[in-house]
């Protein structure tokens, strides 16, 4: 073993034992890593930043803004009604969105499947009360298990199709793959829906700060256009949409006159409807019952200025005693005035006419470039910013339509998977669907910082001649195991080298290791570059060796030492059921 070998071992295995000891953040970790190798000489200082132009990086941090855009949009909160009503626990949901994530990922490129199934999971846990942590890192897993099942799920199955096509002079078809993947992805969601206690309930830390001032009773004034849905509709129907976390109050018809919110009375068109709940509630509301808020303008005048604050109303405040119609608010600022919030009060009329007080929490919408200096005059005090949806403009099926186009361009190969999703986030922007100023709050910065470090330094394995020196270990060490033995080495071989290489790298390197090691050995080649496909798409064990994994990490709010707990069993599984497939499809 040379020296720059040992060095390269050597960083990886401290940089392994720094990220599962957890006292140092992730890409401070890896930054570190970063500066050892540039500084022992086993990567070049031009290659040092290689990784922030890597594809993993931009298709992550592209997948980022994407599933943000379709989460605004609401769509898949609509979706989760419609076709799974009655889903409530959180085994129920883990099953479903395991089981949609796995089966898209057999023909979709599998982060574009798990962009689609994010904003549900997040959904589907608010209703639950759990932690979306409970649900991320399965469909994650569920994603890559079914990208096992076809040819075109994931790189390994295309590249291992090559290889033995250069081998034999055929190659793997479209679904040579699925008698082993199926049953993998059957024995994995079962093994996912049984186990998926073992990993620990985290909160994304950004949320932190947010639960800290996290205000519940909003009051808010809507009503009903004359396109509206929600025409003919009982009161006890609107309330449904938001959860059970919002309620209508009040109700008013178009002449003034108030009406009894009894949970069958019926919405009228030109209806004012009171609402109190969470924002969230109000919001899904106010974009599914196609309402508007009473106090707001056309939307078609909003600009990428135009945004929400939260802020509470000072001791010393001018607004004390007075309401939003005694101000003139829209007309004296250009202020709209969506929301009000009391602590212990549940107000009886409408918001114009609410009179602030000491302590009140008051929702306003106007240019973000004004509000503060406004706020600064009337001595208000503006909250954390919290990203609310509320009074937000919905783009409806854009975000969606956007998605697919992306994802179908890569499946028919007329665009690289890097640069249609980066397009495709792009368009989100273009589309207003992601705010202009809201994009790089989407952009998780320590995660794309983590990968673009361990790019350089996994790719340090490879340019020393360490890949190699493996080879000739697996290769000394299998000639002596039986058949079953061997395979069963090669997989996982790949498994424990793919997240340091990519699970594309992986196969490169080592198919034709195994392929020469099969014929050498007198066994036909197919089980053993299949068991190499299997094993470099099987990463449970850690979030940098594929994409899918990584894009959980910050909304998962995991730690890098949360994947193994999940993933070492799920991989053992595989293994175990693997191997036998393989042997029982694949004569040897």
């Amino acid at each position: 073993m040379t020296t720059p070998q040992i060095i390269a071992f050597a960083i990886i295995f401290l940089m392994m034992a720094a990220f599962v000891w957890g006292r140092w953040r992730y890409d401070l970790v890896a930054a570190g890593a970063l500066l050892a190798a540039v500084a022992t000489g086993i990567v070049a200082p031009e290659d040092a930043f290689t990784g922030l132009s890597d594809d993993i990086v931009v298709i992550v941090g592209s997948a980022l803004v994407v599933s943000a855009g379709v989460a605004r949009s609401g769509i898949m909160e609509i979706a989760v009604r419609r076709f799974a009503p009655g889903i409530s626990t959180p085994r129920a949901q883990l099953i479903l969105l395991v089981l949609v994530v796995t089966v898209l990922s057999a023909f979709i490129k599998n982060i574009g499947a798990l962009a689609i199934m994010i904003p549900i999971a997040f959904q589907m846990a608010r209703t639950s009360g759990v932690s979306p942590s409970l649900f991320l890192m399965p469909m994650s897993f569920g994603s890559l298990l079914g990208g096992l099942m076809t040819q075109i799920g994931t790189s390994p199955n295309i590249i291992v199709s090559r290889v033995r096509e250069e081998l034999t002079g055929t190659s793997f078809s479209m679904f040579d793959f699925t008698p082993v993947g199926a049953a993998l992805a059957l024995a994995g969601l079962i093994f996912l829906a049984l186990c998926y206690r073992l990993l620990p309930e985290r909160a994304r830390q950004s949320s932190s700060m947010e639960k800290a001032i996290e205000i519940k009773n909003y009051t808010t004034e809507v009503h009903v256009p004359a396109d509206s849905p929600s025409i003919g509709r009982s009161i006890s129907e609107v309330q449904r949409l938001g959860g059970g976390q919002a309620i209508v109050i009040g109700l008013m018809g178009e002449n003034g006159k108030r009406r009894v919110p009894l949970p069958d009375a019926l919405v009228r068109s030109g209806d004012l409807l009171m609402l109190e709940g969470e924002p969230e509630a109000l919001d899904t509301i106010v974009a599914q019952g196609k309402l508007a808020f009473s106090e707001r303008r056309s939307a078609a005048n909003a600009s990428e200025k135009t945004g929400v604050v939260e802020a509470i109303v000072g001791e010393h405040s001018r607004l004390i005693g007075h309401s939003a119609r005694e101000l003139s608010l829209f007309d004296a600022t250009g202020l709209n005035l969506l929301a009000v919030s009391r602590r212990d009060k549940r107000f009886t009329e409408r918001l114009s006419e609410i009179r602030y007080q000491n302590g009140d929490v008051i929702v306003l919408q106007g240019n973000l470039d004004e509000l503060p200096d406004l706020l600064r005059d009337w001595d208000c005090l503006p909250l954390v910013e919290r990203n609310l949806k509320l009074g937000s403009v919905r783009n409806g099926l854009v975000p969606v339509i956007i998605l697919a186009l992306a994802m179908g361009s890569t499946a028919l190969g007329l665009a690289p998977v890097a640069f249609a999703f980066f397009a495709a986030a792009v368009l989100m922007v273009l589309t207003r669907t992601v705010p202009l100023r809201e994009v790089y709050s989407h952009l998780d910065a320590p995660i794309l910082i983590m990968l673009a470090a361990l790019i350089p330094v996994s790719e340090s394995l490879r340019t020393t001649g360490a890949t190699e020196l493996i080879a000739e270990w697996l290769s000394q060490t299998a000639s002596v195991l039986p058949a079953y033995g061997a395979l069963a080495m090669i997989m996982v071989a790949a498994m424990a080298v793919t997240p340091f290489l990519n699970n594309a790298a992986t196969v490169l390197v080592m198919a034709p290791i195994a392929a020469t090691f099969a014929t050498g050995l007198g066994y036909q080649p197919e089980a053993f570059l299949m068991a190499v496909a299997i094993g470099a798409g099987s990463d449970f064990l850690t979030p940098i060796g594929h994409q899918c994994n990584t894009l959980v990490m910050g909304p998962g709010g995991y730690r890098f030492g949360d994947y193994w707990r999940l993933g070492l069993p799920l991989s053992v599984l595989v293994v175990l059921i693997a191997v036998p497939m393989l042997m029982l499809i694949w004569p040897m």
